[in-house]
């Protein structure tokens, strides 16, 4: 086959056959097709679009570039979640913990940020110690000892994946359906679940930006989810405004660890017990009980331990995480907050090193934003809005006219 020819193909909105995606996939994986073909082809799927059928072939093709998790007969309900990606979406850090606490096994197997959105890997990285990579043989002794781990993508699983997904980051072709579709269904149905959650963000700091776009996707997911056995369901959530109180890395943790003591922001734990609803088995006061007594925190700091981290360091990484910088940005006049956008709260921790602008950027974990008010609580005029943190003055000064852009009151 002709990959130039194949690339035309998709260009003029014509469908690809399985042989077809599956020589791209192959070819890609293995480095026989270039990164600027393969952009190339990214960049006319994202214009042009994949059908149903397409979008399948495609997510098959990305799961059987690797291998797909195998475990014991009769083993535990295996069970995750996915979020489409969002601002301050910190949810996975608690809710995996949280659905161990019910006897459920939780492989997640996680992604980096991508665009503007935080990843949930970075934020893992910011605890000292923290092991993303550990092999399948350790992380299924860790699921029959402790019921969850949280891993990056080893080399084994969906390579096809991983080789794409960092190539879209900075190729402006993160926001397309069909690879957005092929690249979360392709990780999960690799980790052999039998029911998945879909966290669907819509709004100003999600990829899907209406409600609509946001339906239509996750109709999607749950349909290639279905079509290979598994258990899918999806809730829609807005991104207009940042979740929670905090965006950047090892500030997002610090909030995590708030939630699972039983306390931290309301809009956090309530999108975690509703997800958690979806896929456990207990109630929802059951699930709420757990995130107040501490079991869903012992479960947290029992993954850490496992994982080779400090869980000594979770109640402090404020101090082990400091940005040199941390300043106020208060507001100019009296009233009520109007707008928090979130994409462009998204940008400004983007700006600060929180997130990258290249694949190989390093992530700087202390700097973001903290103490966020939310749309619709009252302020006074020099009222914090907000915390920067930053690593220099230079850094904070270049994201104040965005935050000036981003916030109304």
């Amino acid at each position: 086959m002709h990959v130039p020819t194949l690339i035309e193909k998709k260009r003029e909105g014509q469908e690809l056959t399985k042989e077809e995606i599956e020589f791209l996939i192959e070819g890609f994986t293995l480095g026989e097709i270039a990164d600027y073909q393969m952009s190339a082809w990214a960049m006319a799927v994202f214009f042009r679009g994949m059908t149903a059928v397409e979008t399948q072939h495609l997510t098959t093709a990305m799961m059987e570039s690797g291998s797909v998790l195998e475990y014991p007969k009769g083993s535990p309900p295996k069970v995750d979640k996915h979020s489409t990606g969002g601002i301050g979406d910190k949810t996975s850090l608690v809710l995996a913990p949280l659905l161990a606490c019910d006897e459920n096994w939780v492989p997640m197997i996680s992604g980096r940020g991508l665009g503007i959105t935080g990843g949930t890997l970075d934020k893992l990285e910011s605890i000292p110690g923290f092991n993303i990579h550990i092999d399948e043989r350790r992380a299924l002794a860790q699921l029959k000892s402790i019921g969850v781990f949280m891993i990056g993508q080893t080399a084994d699983i969906c390579p096809a994946d991983k080789k794409l997904y960092a190539l879209r980051d900075v190729t402006g072709t993160v926001p397309s359906q069909a690879l957005i579709v092929a690249s979360i269904m392709s990780k999960k149905l690799a980790e052999n679940l039998d029911r998945l959650v879909l966290d669907v963000k819509f709004g100003s700091g999600a990829f899907m930006k209406t409600r609509k776009e946001a339906q239509q996707l996750a109709a999607a997911m749950s349909k290639v989810g279905k079509l290979m056995g598994v258990q899918v369901t999806h809730l829609l959530s807005p991104m207009d405004e940042p979740l929670g109180r905090t965006v950047g890395n090892a500030l997002e943790v610090s909030e995590c660890v708030e939630v699972l003591q039983g306390d931290g922001p309301k809009d956090v734990a309530t999108l975690v017990l509703d997800l958690a609803e979806e896929v456990s088995t207990v109630k929802h006061s059951q699930l709420a009980a757990w995130l107040k007594d501490g079991t869903a925190w012992k479960k947290f700091i029992s993954l850490v331990y496992a994982q080779d981290g400090d869980a000594s360091s979770l109640e402090k990484l404020g101090e082990v995480h400091r940005a040199p910088v941390i300043q106020p940005f208060a507001a100019k006049s009296a009233g009520k907050v109007k707008k928090m956008d979130a994409e462009t709260i998204g940008r400004v921790s983007l700006l600060l090193g929180g997130g990258r602008k290249t694949a190989n950027d390093a992530i700087d974990f202390a700097v973001g934003l903290s103490e966020i008010k939310k749309i619709g609580e009252p302020v006074e005029k020099g009222e914090p809005l907000l915390m920067v943190h930053a690593r220099s003055e230079q850094g904070l000064q270049s994201v104040l006219p965005l935050l000036e852009k981003a916030i109304s009151t």
